[in-house]
């Protein structure tokens, strides 16, 4: 059993190992992506946003504030524009999703209500038109015989078990016993 502790020892070590192999794996992968995304943005705003010079006269100064707020407002427009374009296309991944969801077969189903209901009115939903065979429960009843009847008359007349044991119970039925014997 000793063997089997230590193989069993030796894979829980290693799936240990495993899973801080992976985990520095994906943490230097995370660090690697930030890097990339940090360059990318660096160099979208050196291209969009050229480094500011400010003019001296107030009429330059004026001019450099329209031009800012323009570029504001188109920035803005293209911002709105790219969020509703996100909307639209995140409602359709919900779209799909909803699809695929339900063309699995996974959809809830819905609760069931207890309905009764006869064995005739069953095969009637289960078999349709084709149902013909009459479930009457009378009808497949056995037929009792005369014979029958007579041996429980038979049976009846013994009386009651409970009388006969009461009547030879006691000093009474001792008594009726032994006078019955002579």
């Amino acid at each position: 059993s000793s063997h089997l502790q230590k193989k069993r020892r030796a894979a829980t070590a290693r799936r240990q190992h495993l899973k801080s192999a992976m985990l520095q794996l994906a943490v230097t992968e995370i660090e690697k992506e930030a890097a990339a995304k940090e360059v990318e943005k660096q160099n979208y705003l050196a291209e969009h946003c050229p480094p500011l010079s400010l003019p001296g006269s107030m009429q330059e100064l004026q001019e450099l504030c329209k031009k800012l707020h323009a570029k504001i407002e188109s920035v803005d427009e293209e911002r709105y524009d790219t969020e509703v374009k996100l909307q639209k296309t995140n409602k359709e991944l919900e779209d799909l999703s909803q699809k695929l969801f339900d063309l699995r077969g996974k959809f809830k189903r819905p609760p069931l209500r207890r309905v009764r209901m006869s064995a005739d009115a069953m095969l009637r939903a289960l078999l349709g038109s084709k149902h013909k065979v009459c479930m009457d429960l009378r009808a497949n009843l056995k037929q009792v015989k005369k014979e029958d009847t007579e041996k429980e008359k038979d049976l009846r007349d013994v009386g009651d078990w409970r009388k006969n044991i009461e009547e030879k119970s006691g000093m009474e039925g001792r008594k009726k016993m032994f006078e019955a014997g002579e």
